[in-house]
């Protein structure tokens, strides 16, 4: 990596981690505004470590195959997630406001790491790369991901900002509203400088979003991790995964997301997104959808919910039915679908030329999307390969 492990603090301090008193978090309207840390505590500014002694149990090379042995593990993770590592505070009762709820679960999240997750839940080879405060939720979330079997060397720990947080109120059919706690959150602190390039250009898959193009300099990391995956042949997947309250304006959103667009090989986006994009236009008419194509694009992938999915090529397109499920929470469901169709393409890309073969892998994402809205949170409820199999038998052909 670009970055080395910093030289443990001086006593009263353990492992590289701050006091008690330095590491929470002051909530002010809104905002999160940092505690003064100790003078002997004091760090560069924007300085960015590894804690001590956790360095080599944080990280984990190889993803867990299942028993009948697919897909492969490898010492290089076959898909690379780019992006936020977050908490979500999810009440739990659906149908009140943020104000009105009792109580909230505590759950792991952001996209591009419940993709890595999904993908070693089935039984794939995953990484994540981003940044989380050096704060009790920061160690807490880089121990979910080993603890899943995501290689998590990429993660790296910031001592001036606090890992990032997400209220999410839920409404009686489980679809949700936002707000978020990133003023700013270490995930928009990572730097271009940090990045780990060699497990990237290593991948066969990069996965990224747009929330990490919002602002600098995690949008100049982003745009250098992508140009490195891409001049390295890496498969390119985005999920824009439109979060407009976090940008300036709709126009900054619109325009954020399609400033990558034509880099991508793989696209998924909800019906919603395809909306926005084309500025109100009918999201079920194919002549929309097909504005969205470009010459170098695979596969365009747009979900329906319980409805299952499109598919758009060159060659074919497509419909494939959903599992109907009672929704609860449907934190996480975009980003289970996509691990599922990334836990199939990382191992056979063949997949993008075999029109029926790919209609059975598109049954397999849609079931681990239509399983993980059945529970609370998206990384606690990102299914396993074998309830994925189990439920098959229930999609609508």
């Amino acid at each position: 990596m670009a970055l080395h492990a910093a030289p443990p603090p001086p006593p009263p301090f353990t492992a590289g981690r701050l006091p008690t008193t330095s590491r929470r978090p002051c909530f002010s309207a809104g905002r999160i505004f940092r505690c003064s840390l100790p003078a002997a505590a004091a760090r560069p500014r924007n300085a960015a470590f590894l804690a001590p002694l956790r360095t080599s149990s944080a990280v984990c090379t190889k993803a867990v195959s299942n028993s009948d042995g697919t897909p492969g593990t490898s010492s290089s993770p076959h898909v690379v997630c780019f992006g936020e590592l977050l908490i979500d505070f999810v009440p739990t009762v659906n149908g009140v406001s943020l104000a009105e709820a009792s109580a909230f679960k505590k759950a792991p999240g952001g996209a591009p790491a419940n993709v890595a997750v999904g993908i070693a839940r089935l039984g794939g080879s995953s990484a994540f790369i981003g940044k989380v405060g050096d704060d009790e939720f920061g160690y807490m979330l880089a121990d979910i991901l080993k603890e899943n079997n995501v290689n998590n060397q990429g993660l790296l720990f910031d001592a001036h900002a606090r890992t990032a947080l997400a209220f999410v109120t839920l409404r009686n059919d489980g679809e949700r509203e936002f707000m978020f706690y990133r003023n700013p959150s270490a995930d928009m602190l990572l730097e271009e400088k940090e990045l780990d390039l060699d497990l990237i250009r290593k991948a066969k898959i990069f996965h990224h979003g747009s929330i990490s193009l919002i602002t600098e300099p995690c949008k100049t990391a982003h745009i250098a991790a992508a140009k490195a995956a891409k001049d390295a042949g890496v498969l390119i997947s985005y999920d824009p995964n439109l979060r407009l309250p976090l940008w300036s304006s709709a126009d900054d959103a619109r325009d954020g997301i399609l400033s990558i667009w034509e880099t991508a090989d793989v696209i998924k986006i909800s019906e919603e997104e395809v909306s926005f994009l084309t500025k109100g236009e009918d999201p079920y008419d194919d002549s929309v959808i097909k504005k969205l194509m470009h010459p170098n694009l695979k596969l365009l992938l747009v979900t329906e919910g319980p409805e299952g999915c499109r598919y758009y090529s060159k060659e074919f397109n497509g419909r494939v039915g959903g599992l109907k499920v009672n929704a609860v929470d449907t934190t996480g469901a975009g980003d289970a679908f996509v691990a599922g169709i990334l836990s199939q393409l990382s191992v056979d890309f063949s997949l993008l030329q075999d029109e029926g073969r790919l209609r059975e892998a598109l049954k397999f994402a849609n079931v681990c999307g239509a399983l993980t809205v059945t529970e609370r949170g998206a990384i606690p409820a990102l299914p396993t390969r074998q309830q994925v199999v189990d439920a098959l038998t229930k999609v609508v052909a």
